[in-house]
């Protein structure tokens, strides 16, 4: 199957209607209350925790290299400590049996247990039978554990596949654009798609004024403007690193095939907009702030 058989961004439409049912676990309550109890208390260590665990017991090096726009000074005062109370198969437990609570939650047993939901799982597990595994360590090790027996749990499973697939190409796709951690998120913020400002500063451990000396090396580069907008080749730019992602991240989708991509996201954008509006993000989460 080539590229010319699905429609132009038809992946980045499929992720952009799935990722919102994998990411919404780590602003659920289950989240917060199930590794609180297991001591980790806190946005922090739960989510590093939560993240690396399908890699092992792995340091603060290896949680900073992949997960790329957090500051490894606040990664390195949670891990390797984490370990210390949850071993990451702990961890892996607690994660599922919070998936399974957050999503009975937000979508209801009825469609929880529909045929559709076993539509969907079906469908995102095939494609992520071609998600490659080489030079992606967060998916590779994500492929490494067993897909869970009920179908809504195994469409997390796949989710999150097709979530860290499309994260480790649009890592290496930062890098070879030359922006750093923050200048990533700097940049991801003025152009209106990502997380605002204070949520980025909160959840990844940058200061404020480490967040304006990337501002300054943004505008040095003519991609910023004085009033922290993106300027015409800031927007270029941005554009180029979601083509490129895109490019990276065809192999799930050209696997699945167009009529497969269209009917996941028309299954999983549903069930995106009713958590959405069951409040499963913060209403100040995205934007520019």
């Amino acid at each position: 199957m080539t590229t010319d058989s699905l429609p132009e961004r038809a992946g980045r439409r499929c992720h952009n209607a799935v990722n919102p049912l994998h990411s919404a676990l780590y602003f659920s309550p289950e989240f917060t209350r199930d590794f609180a109890e297991a001591g980790l208390d806190g946005f922090a260590p739960a989510y590093f925790a939560a993240r690396s665990a399908p890699m092992g017991a792995v340091g603060p090096g290896t949680v900073t290299a992949t997960f790329y726009v957090f500051k490894h000074e606040l990664i390195a005062r949670h891990v390797p400590g984490v370990w210390e109370k949850a071993s990451p198969r702990d961890v892996l437990g607690i994660r599922l049996r919070a998936v399974d609570r957050m999503l009975r939650r937000l979508l209801g047993d009825a469609a929880v247990e529909s045929p559709e939901m076993a539509e969907a799982a079906a469908l995102a597990q095939r494609a992520a039978e071609a998600c490659g595994r080489h030079s992606r360590p967060l998916c590779a090790s994500q492929a490494d554990l067993p897909v869970p027996g009920e179908p809504h749990l195994a469409f997390w499973h796949a989710a999150t596949l097709l979530r860290e697939h499309r994260g480790d190409g649009h890592v290496s796709v930062l890098a070879d654009a030359e922006l750093d951690p923050l200048e990533a998120l700097v940049s991801h913020s003025a152009s209106g798609k990502g997380m605002t400002p204070k949520w980025m500063l909160q959840t990844r451990g940058w200061t404020e004024d480490e967040w304006h000396a990337a501002q300054d090396r943004l505008r040095a580069r003519g991609l910023l403007d004085a009033d922290g907008e993106l300027t015409e080749a800031g927007t270029e730019l941005r554009k180029r690193l979601e083509t490129e992602t895109d490019r990276l991240d065809r192999a799930p989708y050209e696997h699945l095939g167009a009529a497969g991509v269209q009917r996941l996201t028309e299954l999983a954008g549903g069930w995106a907009m009713t958590a959405f509006e069951a409040g499963a993000f913060p209403s100040d989460l995205f934007g520019k702030g």
